[in-house]
C-alpha cells in the first residue's frame, strides 16, 4: 500500500491517510474500550500504577516532537500488519475469557504494532519503536511475577533496616518482613517493597536518557542502573522509617510517611542523574584514549 507524497516547504513528506487512521482508531476503541477503562481505573486507584497516566502522554509527546521527521518517512504499508492485528484480536479474546489482564492489555500494543505496520510499513514501525516500548509501562506486570519480585524486595529492605538499626544501637528483632522494636512492630508490607519506585524510576530513566543523551546504549545502561538505585533507596526509606518511629511514631505514618517516600524517590532520581554523568564522562574518557 504505497502512499503518494506531496511537497511541503520544499521537502517531500508522506501524505497521511487520515480516513484509514480514523476508522482503524474507531475499531481499536470499540475493541479495547473495556481494557482502556480498566487500566485507567487501576491508575487512579492503585498507587503502584499511578505513573500509568503519564505513560501514554509522554509517548504521545515524543511522537509529536518528532512529527516533522516522521512525516518524511515514506508510507509503504505492509500486508504483514493484518496477521499481527489478528494476533492482537485473538490475544484479547483469550485474555478476556481467561480473565488474564496482562494478556488482554498487551494485546492492545500488539494491535497497535499491527496497525502501524499495515498503514505505514516497517520503516515507520522502527521509527516508533521507542514510544511503543514505553507503553509497556502502563500495564501491570502479571500477578505471579509481581509476587516473585515484591517478597524478596520486602525481605531485603527488612534485613538492611535490621542491620543498620542494630548498628545505631536501636533494639530490633526481625521475623521475615516484620521488625519487632521496643514499643511497636514495623511491618514492611507490599506497598513498602520498593516495586512502585522501581517501576516509576525505570520509566523515568528511559525518558531522561531519551531527552538528555543521544547514545542509544545509555537508555539500557540507565535502565539497568535503576535496579540497585531503587532497591537501595527503598531499603534506606525502611531504615529511616524505623529510626523516625523510635523518635516519634506519628512521623512514620500517614502524611509524613508518604512525604518521606516522595523525598526518597527524588533522592533516587538524583542518584540516577549522577550515574548518567559518571557513565558519560567515563565513555568520553575512553574515547579520548582509544
Amino acid at each position: 500500500m504505497a502512499s503518494t507524497t506531496e511537497p511541503i516547504a520544499g521537502v517531500r513528506v508522506a501524505a497521511i491517510p487520515w480516513f484509514k487512521i480514523a476508522w482503524v482508531a474507531v475499531l481499536l476503541l470499540l475493541s479495547f474500550g473495556d481494557v482502556l477503562y480498566g487500566m485507567a481505573m487501576e491508575w487512579y486507584t492503585d498507587d503502584d500504577m499511578s505513573h500509568g497516566f503519564f505513560v501514554p502522554a509522554v509517548a504521545g509527546y515524543i511522537i509529536w516532537q518528532r512529527r516533522d521527521e516522521l512525516l518524511k518517512v515514506p508510507l509503504q504499508g505492509s500486508a504483514w500488519g493484518i496477521p499481527v492485528i489478528l494476533w492482537g484480536g485473538v490475544q484479547l479474546i483469550l485474555g478476556t475469557i481467561g480473565a488474564e489482564m496482562f494478556v488482554s492489555r498487551t494485546a492492545l500494543i500488539v494491535a497497535l504494532v499491527g496497525v502501524i505496520l499495515y498503514l505505514g510499513g516497517s520503516k515507520l514501525l522502527r521509527e516508533l519503536a521507542f514510544p511503543l516500548f514505553l507503553l509497556l509501562f502502563m500495564i501491570r506486570i502479571p500477578a505471579i511475577i509481581f509476587k516473585q519480585i515484591t517478597f524478596p524486595l520486602q525481605l531485603f529492605a527488612s534485613e538492611v533496616a535490621e542491620n543498620v538499626l542494630s548498628l545505631l544501637g536501636i533494639p530490633v528483632l526481625r521475623e521475615g518482613n516484620i521488625l519487632e522494636m521496643a514499643n511497636h512492630k514495623l511491618s514492611v508490607v507490599e506497598a513498602c517493597s520498593g516495586i512502585r519506585s522501581l517501576l516509576s524510576l525505570s520509566f523515568l530513566s528511559l525518558i531522561y536518557a531519551y531527552f538528555f543523551d543521544t547514545k542509544p546504549w545509555m537508555r539500557a545502561a540507565l535502565l539497568v542502573a535503576t535496579i540497585p538505585i531503587a532497591v537501595g533507596a527503598n531499603a534506606f526509606r525502611v531504615t529511616l522509617t524505623g529510626i523516625v518511629s523510635e523518635w516519634k511514631r506519628e512521623f512514620a505514618e500517614g502524611f509524613f510517611h508518604s512525604m518521606e517516600g516522595w523525598v526518597v524517590f527524588l533522592v533516587a532520581f538524583v542518584f540516577l542523574i549522577l550515574t548518567h554523568q559518571v557513565l558519560d564522562r567515563a565513555y568520553s574518557a575512553l574515547k579520548r584514549t582509544a
